[in-house]
């Protein structure tokens, strides 16, 4: 499966011609027509990158998440250990 767009350049000409503008300027539209469309549209080949790019990007966003979920449980415990011998410090000296 060929990454081009399919465009009637023939077709596109013989309008433009009709329209009123010459051979020459027609088909130096025509070519810049197919510029375009090959330049900037995404095609089924650039659709599939771009789709397991972001699955690769969700799978390390959900790798760092957990991490980032472990790290929190950890001071979450620390802080609490620490709060609770604050508070039987402060108790002692009462």
């Amino acid at each position: 499966m060929s990454d081009a767009i399919a465009f009637d350049t023939h077709k596109f000409v013989k309008h433009l011609t009709e329209k009123g503008f010459t051979e020459e300027q027609a088909e130096a539209l025509a070519v810049e027509q197919v510029n375009l469309l090959n330049g900037n549209l995404a095609t089924k080949a650039d659709i599939a990158i771009i789709q397991r790019d972001i699955e690769a990007l969700r799978q390390e966003t959900k790798a760092n998440m957990e991490a980032l979920k472990v790290d929190l449980l950890k001071w979450m415990f620390g802080a609490l250990i620490a709060q609770g011998g604050l508070i039987v410090a402060l108790i002692k000296l009462l």
